[in-house]
């Protein structure tokens, strides 16, 4: 008995995906054992081998955990190794001065930045010469130690604002790991 089969369209053509059909997806799974998580982060089984194990991210990160980038060379081929890798990306550090960002790595947000500035720092000073920095400059404008000085009290409120902003990022550093 010829029965009809069902069309992929269900009328109206968009309601379907766009190259998908009704066949089930392959989807591989982590080779790790008893892991049943989706493995895609392929990681080789010996070096050189084009055979590869397919983990999931939490596998592949345990995988990839205890990995020497240097195992097997003696001090001088890595030292040479990581000379020529150097070289090969210096490039990319020489021209970070084209880019429209201020001074400092990176890592430092538009607001931390001025509050450095701010308190007379570095792009790169940690947060113990942030402590010192804004103590000492605290301490010339509190308005306990000049009592009616508007000026005074404007200066201490933006060092106040400057450490507040420093304070938060250094806590979210930290909160990161």
């Amino acid at each position: 008995m010829n029965r009809p089969r069902r069309s992929n369209d269900w009328g109206f053509p968009r309601w379907r995906g766009y190259d998908a059909g009704r066949e089930a997806a392959n989807v591989r799974l982590c080779d790790r054992h008893g892991c049943e998580e989706p493995g895609e982060c392929p990681a080789p089984k010996a070096p050189n081998s084009p055979d590869r194990w397919y983990f999931c991210q939490k596998h592949a990160a345990e995988y990839n955990a205890g990995w020497d980038y240097f195992a097997g060379l003696d001090a001088e081929e890595a030292a040479e190794r990581e000379k020529s890798e150097r070289q090969e990306n210096e490039g990319f550090r020489e021209s970070a001065h084209y880019g429209w960002a201020g001074p400092g790595d990176g890592s430092r947000s538009r607001d931390e930045m001025r509050a450095l500035e701010l308190l007379e720092l570095e792009p790169d000073a940690d947060f113990d010469a942030v402590k010192k920095a804004w103590r000492a400059k605290a301490k010339e404008v509190h308005p306990d130690v000049r009592p009616g000085d508007e000026e005074a009290a404007k200066a201490f409120q933006a060092l106040q604002l400057a450490y507040e902003v420093l304070r938060a990022a250094e806590e979210r550093r930290e909160w990161r790991g």
